[in-house]
């Protein structure tokens, strides 16, 4: 008999069926999205919920009365704030007469950041973790009725063992900034072509010239008011763009400078005294990542500023060897950030669905090969580099 038949599954509902401390210890990266708090923040302040179409469902592995391996997990009503797109597929069983909702999902709810998906404790076979847990979720799938499975932004390592189970593999690209050892931003700028470099001095010098003010403040430096200021600015933009509030609440920013705020950045941005525009960003020992912005007065760069620039001023400073920006945007990579493969992996029931999605990644994945190799062109560096 082998070890990993005394492996048992549990589905948390809530997050807090489990101690803080018994579920970080699994993830010893001590990245912001992996931690306790931050599903806690998410889960206290209603944004992760069953009527906000994000049940909790995390899964534990236990072997006798301890927790070896844990998984965030969702049962999904929709496909919103994923950022691995899947509408096509949705459709394509409305079409059929087939519910694709709910899925299950393992993801870090509104945040296309690549990291660790299972947390495993020390001196446990990896490979038998995800074998046991993808067996699991088949087994759960079929006996609830579930369309699916997906596991989103997984590390590349990690790759071989999510290859290993009966998963679709499916392709992304990112702008991630990578520091090659840079002295300081000037360092940085230096290994820019002529034309680049001098681009990127006219875009900040821009921001200069109207005399915005700013700032980078961190962990308790970062005050209530400086919180309160941030979400008008976060609401406000996200009224402008699309009139809606945006997934996340004043709450939630609440709970996330309480449980997280010692792994927060915020970049602010003043005219004249007044408070015009903000930048939060998380991070920890490795990466920065860049999360959410606002504005109330549009001010030429400055959201290049406070949300690129600033980051990586500040990544330099503390040693961090890369900068996650967040998903999209072909407009970052003349500010030096290089197009990055992404990964995700896909469980379908239906054979029919899973055999007609797989053809599609067959053919999607040479496409964002292809796409990576062209945006690799347009980097701003020197030849030489």
């Amino acid at each position: 008999m082998t070890e990993q038949h005394f492996y048992k599954v549990a589905l948390l509902n809530s997050i807090h069926d489990i101690s803080a401390s018994d579920w970080d210890e699994l993830w010893p990266d001590n990245s912001p999205f992996h931690r306790h708090g931050f599903f806690a923040a998410l889960e206290d302040s209603g944004c992760t919920s069953q009527e906000s179409g994000w049940k909790p469902q995390h899964l534990l592995l236990r072997r006798g009365d301890k927790v070896v391996a844990a998984m965030p997990l969702y049962l999904k009503f929709h496909s919103y704030g994923e950022y691995v797109f899947d509408w096509a597929w949705a459709d394509a069983y409305r079409r059929n007469g087939l519910d694709y909702y709910p899925k299950l999902l393992s993801a870090i709810p509104f945040t296309p950041a690549t990291g660790a998906r299972i947390g495993i404790a020390n001196h446990v076979d990896a490979s038998e973790v995800y074998q046991h847990i993808s067996e699991f979720l088949n087994h759960h799938c079929q006996e609830q009725g579930i369309s699916s499975w997906h596991c989103l932004f997984h590390r590349e390592e990690d790759r071989p063992f999510w290859n290993d189970q009966v998963t679709l593999e499916r392709r992304g690209c990112q702008f991630h900034w990578v520091n090659r050892g840079y002295a300081d931003f000037a360092d940085f700028l230096g290994h820019f072509n002529s034309r680049k470099r001098k681009a990127v001095r006219r875009e900040r010098q821009q921001v200069r010239d109207y005399h915005i003010q700013l700032d980078r403040l961190v962990g308790k430096a970062i005050t209530k008011e400086d919180w309160d200021q941030f979400y008008l600015h976060y609401h406000t933009t996200y009224l402008k763009r699309s009139g809606g509030t945006g997934y996340l609440n004043r709450e939630f920013f609440q709970a996330l400078a309480a449980n997280l705020g010692e792994q927060v950045l915020m970049v602010t941005a003043a005219l004249k005294g007044e408070r015009i525009a903000s930048a939060l960003c998380l991070f920890d020992e490795n990466s920065l990542y860049g999360r959410y912005w606002g504005c109330l007065e549009e001010v030429p760069g400055l959201h290049f500023e406070a949300c690129y620039y600033q980051g990586i001023e500040f990544a330099i400073e503390k040693g961090l060897c890369r900068f996650d920006p967040g998903a999209q945007g072909e407009h970052k990579i003349q500010r030096g950030f290089e197009p990055t493969l992404t990964w995700s992996q896909h469980w379908i029931a239906d054979p029919r669905f899973s055999a007609a999605i797989e053809d599609f990644l067959h053919r999607e994945t040479p496409g964002i090969n292809d796409y990576r190799e062209d945006c690799a062109s347009y980097l701003p560096f020197r030849q030489s580099d």
